[in-house]
């Protein structure tokens, strides 16, 4: 019987020193001194004790429009990237709309969706090229589609969009007036990245976070960027009326400050650990990498034909091994027991683990399916 994901990660926090924690695409690569001082001298100067300026600090909101360029519009903060994607569903989307998204897709979005009435019309990607296309895009449109999502890089395949293939949705959105939500989390991690803003500015709502980039997932903060007639509808569901935390906008700011020292090596570190999962994942038989190289910091590997399942190898390599990688059920409804979603922004010991556990797992897991059960 597999262990319920809550009780996963119950366990793995339980022994979160013990854990080669490759299961929600965190970054354990950044250095952390910036951060550290910077969340330090907050502490000192006990900013904590006040509320922070509603509006967000006016250095850390200068400091993500010039990460992005002023093309993809106002920022906007939000209590982690997940916020701004409640808020603009929430905001732009009723009973009976359509959101042309994907499968597998980051499904709390679609569960957002749903919230509101609206329904998420779902094209399936496993297959190659594993990414929403402009001509899928323009077929699945119908008469009440009102947005598309469209998230580059996708959680979870780590699937990348080109230039022209953003331009191509993008053309898509303004000449059917949908609005793109475009979420960019992993963007960093892209080479070539476009933002769709670029090409739809009035129909793009841009979805950021620090979480991955800079490694601050557990501060919880993100946000949104969109032209200001967007932004004000979506503005309105904001509930942190009266900011959001204080010490991440310190520990954001001094990320992005440091940020152009720092993200080649993160990256380049990030490719080292992906190649080296596509060697071990090649000795292991039935198993394969849809996506490679991934322009993510996660990608999936494909174990269906092993006759082994997802919640089994996520048990055994965080119970046995203390490796924690993601069953796919929660990334799609379609093919989620095909493959196991796993995240490389790790130094190269975790990366040892896994390589050193993953074959194990496997082969301990077909014995046990095909072992004759003992009779009485």
């Amino acid at each position: 019987m597999s262990t319920p994901a809550s009780d996963a990660f119950r366990y793995a926090h339980a022994h979160r020193d013990e854990i080669a924690w490759l299961s929600q695409n965190t970054n354990h690569l950044v250095p952390p001194e910036p951060i550290q001082a910077a969340v330090e001298a907050a502490l000192r100067d006990r900013r904590y004790q006040g509320y922070p300026l509603a509006t967000g600090d006016p250095e850390l909101l200068d400091a993500i429009a010039k990460d992005f360029g002023s093309r993809a519009g106002t920022p906007f903060l939000t209590g982690g990237g997940t916020e701004a994607l409640y808020m603009t569903t929430r905001a732009l989307l009723g009973p009976g709309d359509e959101v042309i998204a994907s499968d597998p897709s980051y499904l709390i979005i679609h569960r957002f969706i749903e919230l509101c009435g609206a329904v998420p019309k779902t094209v399936d990607i496993y297959a190659p090229p594993y990414r929403l296309t402009a001509d899928r895009v323009k077929e699945a449109v119908g008469p009440r589609t009102k947005m598309i999502l469209l998230i580059d890089p996708l959680n979870p395949l780590g699937s990348g969009y080109p230039r022209e293939e953003v331009r191509a949705i993008a053309e898509v959105a303004h000449d059917r007036r949908l609005v793109l939500l475009n979420d960019v989390t992993y963007r960093d991690f892209s080479d070539g990245h476009a933002l769709a803003a670029e090409f739809a500015p009035e129909e793009t709502v841009t979805i950021w976070s620090v979480s991955k980039n800079c490694g601050l997932a557990g501060l919880r903060l993100g946000g949104l960027m969109a032209r200001p007639e967007l932004l004000q509808k979506i503005a309105r569901f904001n509930t942190n009326d009266l900011g959001v935390n204080v010490l991440a906008q310190a520990a954001a700011l001094a990320a992005l400050r440091t940020k152009p020292g720092w993200i080649g090596e993160v990256v380049r570190q990030t490719r080292a650990n992906g190649a080296r999962i596509r060697d071990v994942v090649a000795q292991v038989p039935g198993t394969s990498l849809p996506v490679y190289p991934s322009r993510a910091n996660m990608m999936v590997i494909d174990i269906a034909s092993t006759g082994v399942t997802p919640d089994a190898v996520q048990d055994e390599m965080l119970h046995r091994h203390g490796v924690f990688v993601r069953a796919g059920n929660y990334l799609s409804p379609t093919h989620g027991k095909q493959f196991v979603r796993l995240s490389f922004s790790n130094p190269p010991a975790d990366i040892e683990r896994f390589a050193t556990a993953f074959p194990l797992t496997i082969e301990t897991l077909r014995r046990a399916a095909t072992a004759t059960p003992r009779t009485a």
